[in-house]
């Protein structure tokens, strides 16, 4: 099995950061990310550097995943939302005048390294905070459409990764797990309303979350996108709206987004795009299962258990449309 890193070898990493005009150390380690790879790696500071620092994070993009143009869309708005005060991880300039780089068939940026943790609960008004925080991004990402970013719609989440599930579903749940999903799909092309879709996180869960002792800021827009505003709040809640924590979450984190934006008025949708979601991960895996890094990290995927688990998910969710 060949994985789209394997040429990613420790001199590929290191020659990628002199040719972007940085002079490393040779002291790296990997960091956590399923999609690409990132690493954190000590610089010698030097005048020459085209930003004085002594470590940088940086990013090697899957190949074919992204293009340029979609690439720059992302760190556009990170700049967008660093020139509005909004805490946002951007780019570092690089050597050739810009912050994405292509070396030995992989296209690069660098970041700075920013401590924080990721928090496992939410204490006192800090999801009001994150309301706040995630009101301030909305506010930006309401102004224009990333051109060249995707569009969260059931086409592009949905039926096409459906239609490349069949295939991995095992063939007595498959009935099952395609009825709950077209229930879904159905349901979110009956509601979606696309005129109102904004520049938005996409993935914003408490992993890319930090909080630095100050405040919280969003890391990670690997996944940013064209879509409903209401996207950016599920995956932060505990639970489905009908739990106790949840609704209570939900209560604090709208008092502070309600401070400086409107709160979206399509919380119904908040189980079925959680249902887009499940569907949308597994034609993911199933994508990437040929990389031995996705077998080691989802070694249940092709196993019985686990997608009755999803049958069970996507039914509960299509029951109560």
């Amino acid at each position: 099995m060949a994985s789209d890193f394997d040429a990613l070898q420790p001199d590929v990493i290191l020659s990628a950061l002199e040719a972007a005009g940085y002079h490393p150390t040779g002291e790296y380690s990997q960091l956590n990310s399923y999609e690409n790879r990132v690493f954190d790696l000590k610089l010698e500071v030097t005048a020459h550097a085209p930003e004085p620092t002594d470590r940088v994070i940086a990013k090697f993009y899957r190949p074919g995943r992204w293009s340029r143009e979609a690439l720059r869309d992302e760190q556009e708005f990170l700049f967008d939302l660093q020139r509005e005060g909004i805490p946002a991880v951007a780019p570092l300039p690089l050597k050739n005048g810009e912050t994405l780089l292509s070396h030995a068939g992989y296209l690069m940026a660098l970041f700075p390294r920013v401590l924080g943790r990721n928090p496992q609960e939410f204490l006192g008004d800090e999801l009001k905070q994150v309301g706040r925080t995630l009101a301030r991004i909305h506010n930006i990402g309401s102004r224009k459409v990333a051109k060249n970013r995707r569009w969260l719609t059931t086409q592009t989440f949905g039926w096409d990764a459906l239609d490349r599930l069949e295939h991995w579903v095992y063939p007595e749940l498959w009935r099952s797990y395609e009825e709950g999903a077209i229930a879904i799909l159905d349901h979110l092309d009956d509601n979606l309303d696309e005129s109102s879709f904004i520049r938005i996180h996409g993935d914003c869960h408490k992993g890319n979350l930090l909080h630095t002792g100050k405040e919280f800021f969003f890391v990670d827009f690997d996944d940013f996108c064209n879509g409903p505003a209401i996207q950016d709040f599920w995956m932060l809640l505990s639970g489905t709206l009908s739990d106790d924590l949840a609704n209570d979450e939900q209560e604090q984190i709208c008092l502070g987004y309600e401070e400086l934006r409107e709160i979206p008025d399509d919380w119904h949708l908040f189980e079925p795009l959680r249902g887009l979601r499940v569907i949308s991960y597994g034609a993911w895996i199933a994508q990437r299962w040929n990389d031995p890094f996705f077998r080691r990290i989802f070694p249940d995927f092709n196993t019985y258990n686990y997608w009755l688990e999803e049958v069970e998910v996507l039914n509960r969710i299509a029951s109560k449309l």
